[in-house]
């Protein structure tokens, strides 16, 4: 069975201007410049993606609305990365997610929470209790900063 690309990338080769166009075979896809080719990476590499485009972008190499309009995205996420770029630079894309802390469920508020969750009430009720979502007591588990003690049978 032949493998296929990422839905952005078709099989076949494609121009997004006058300078570069790709083609995506054996899992690879390869950004040419004429004849020459500049820069490949794997199919499911979707950040490589994001860089690649992002710095062409900021060279003036091609517009933002070229690349929206070959590989079907949307020109405000392309925008977006654009400006991830400018702003962190390549390392940007590989840097891990950054998550906010729940600072909703510290002091008073955790402690009531951990008391409750002692007792062996479900996530959900407590959270009534206290006053806050069940969303966020869940992030606060997993956070390691309030423990879900096992009801007894």
């Amino acid at each position: 069975m032949p493998q296929l690309c990422l839905p952005i990338f078709p099989a076949e080769f494609t121009q997004i201007n006058d300078h570069i166009g790709f083609e995506c075979k054996d899992g690879k896809v390869v950004y040419v410049n004429g004849f020459l080719p500049i820069c490949q990476h794997a199919k499911e590499d979707l950040k490589a993606f994001r860089l690649y485009t992002s710095q062409w972008i900021d060279t003036g190499t091609v517009r933002a609305v070229e690349v929206a309009r070959v590989f079907q995205i949307s020109l405000g996420t392309v925008k977006r990365y654009v400006s991830l770029y400018r702003r962190e630079g390549g390392k940007g894309f590989y840097a891990p997610v950054k998550r906010r802390s729940s600072s909703v469920v510290r002091g008073e508020t955790a402690e009531k929470a951990q008391a409750l969750l002692d007792e062996s009430k479900g996530v959900a009720e407590v959270a009534r209790e206290v006053g806050v979502l069940a969303n966020t007591l869940h992030k606060a588990i997993r956070a390691g900063r309030l423990r879900v003690t096992k009801k007894k049978s």
